[in-house]
């Protein structure tokens, strides 16, 4: 009786040992979900396109500007397939900010980007349960614009800005107050704030991306097809000088598209080539 209960309790040990070694380690999986994110009390909904890796590179990307609110997280998804299509890796997650801009004024929403940066720096780690190594900026239009200024508040390991914008916002809401171009939500919710461009031009230029020209902590990529609109080409050799003659800025790199319009950056064979070599040395 005594053989058998010790005979009882190996084989007890034996299967717990057995045991621990049929635990199976489940694999890094891939997947795509819309998460809505906080850092420091603000609230931005993200598009995360994750594959099947737990230590991985990130590229926070920046849609254009969109109307309603309603629309951003489509914005958000589009702007993802863009730069899936023109990344020539694998192995980066993306995640796409469905940053807002309807009930704000032109450049108010850059506290929801930073919010997204720091999220994906601070918090995603833990969040999603990975490990995230190299953080990318990239943005479209209203969404280079964002990463831009990101760049003056936050250090990662690159910036992309495909024809950013507005550059000048006294230029363009003149403009629309002399009736040259047809009115925009942008210009009439800032003249209902700071009166118009003529009495009160600062208040407009402090929004442009010409105010947003140095103390860019990383490299950036500028892509700008030179066949954009006027009210983007006006300003654009004006804008570029001002960042070349950056005397406190890490280093910045210019690629025109002559010929190239607005989305150049996922037109352009020539630009996608510069895109995925300025991150692939990086």
């Amino acid at each position: 009786m005594h053989s058998n209960m010790k005979l009882l309790i190996l084989l007890f040990v034996l299967s717990i040992f057995s045991c621990k070694k049929e635990e199976v380690i489940v694999p890094p999986v891939a997947y795509r979900q819309t998460k809505t994110i906080t850092h420091n009390n603000i609230n931005v909904d993200v598009v995360i396109d994750k594959p099947a890796l737990n230590e991985l590179d990130v590229i926070i990307v920046f849609h254009g500007t969109v109307l309603y609110d309603n629309e951003i997280l489509n914005a958000a998804n589009f702007i993802l397939e863009k730069f899936i299509e023109i990344l020539d890796r694998e192995d980066m997650m993306i995640v796409s900010v469905a940053y807002p801009g309807e009930h704000m004024l032109f450049g108010d929403n850059i506290s929801h980007a930073e919010a997204a940066l720091l999220w994906v720096k601070n918090a995603a780690n833990q969040a999603l349960g990975i490990t995230v190594k190299k953080v990318f900026l990239a943005g479209h239009s209203q969404g280079g614009y964002l990463v831009t200024r990101l760049n003056t508040m936050h250090q990662t390991n690159g910036v992309i800005a495909n024809a950013p914008g507005p550059l000048n916002l006294v230029y363009r809401c003149q403009l629309e107050e002399n009736g040259q171009i047809q009115a925009g939500a942008t210009c009439t919710k800032l003249r209902n704030v700071y009166g118009t461009t003529g009495t009160n031009p600062d208040a407009y230029m402090e929004r442009s991306l010409l105010n947003f020209t140095s103390g860019f902590k990383s490299d950036i990529l500028f892509v700008q097809g030179l066949n954009d609109t006027p009210i983007q080409m006006y300003s654009w050799p004006i804008f570029r000088q001002d960042v070349l003659n950056c005397t406190n800025c890490q280093n910045a790199k210019f690629v025109e598209i002559p010929g190239g319009e607005h989305a150049s950056l996922f037109i352009s064979a020539f630009a996608k080539s510069e895109f995925n070599n300025f991150i692939n040395s990086r």
